[in-house]
């Protein structure tokens, strides 16, 4: 979770957006990071015994996901285009809004590296890790959501063709980030998968 890598991604997720639906977009996103990242560091491991998951199917699945939204913002669009063309008013912030979820909330706030890492320092010792894990995760999500709704006075500055540019250049970086995750998620399955038989 890093605020200021993040920021570019969410000015090119959000562009076309007014500042209430960023700002709406933003406290949702950090929020929706914060309840997951709180999730996983008290019950990550039982969460994922329970319903059979592993970390690298998870790396591997955000690897997808962020690399065909880093694709389409390479294309000039988001993923939510589509869908706010076809919707109207209430439906078409709804559809705006969903760019908090995915991929801002999961998985590019809270990605399998973070949920890892949650998990690692909450299960280090007793209940005063877990503390001390979701106060810092708590802390890095208010400067992100500040560093968030800041942006657009940068937006301002740079005029629209310069965002448009940067769009690109964030699609580029997100379909690598995806690229990473992916190859990561798969060398680590094959290196596990290789160990048990």
């Amino acid at each position: 979770m890093n605020p200021i890598a993040n920021t570019p991604i969410f000015l090119g997720l959000t562009g076309d957006e007014d500042r209430a639906t960023t700002k709406a977009i933003a406290l949702r996103s950090v929020s929706l990071a914060f309840l997951l990242i709180t999730i996983f560091a008290v019950s990550g491991k039982l969460i994922f015994d329970l319903f059979g998951i592993t970390l690298y199917a998870l790396r591997i699945t955000g690897g997808i996901l962020v690399f065909l939204i880093g694709f389409n913002m390479l294309q000039g669009s988001t993923n939510h285009d589509s869908t706010k063309k076809a919707a109207t008013s209430d439906a078409q912030q709804n559809a705006s809004l969903s760019i908090a979820v995915s991929p801002l909330a999961m998985p590019i706030l809270a990605g399998p590296g973070t949920i890892a890492t949650a998990m690692n320092f909450a299960t280090t010792g007793g209940i005063s890790e877990v503390i001390i894990t979701i106060i810092s995760f708590g802390v890095l999500c208010a400067i992100t959501y500040f560093l968030f709704i800041s942006g657009e006075r940068l937006v301002k500055a740079l005029g629209p063709s310069v965002l448009s540019v940067i769009t690109k250049m964030m699609g580029l970086i997100l379909a690598v980030i995806g690229t990473q995750m992916l190859i990561e998620g798969i060398h680590e399955a094959i290196s596990i998968l290789g160990k048990v038989t």
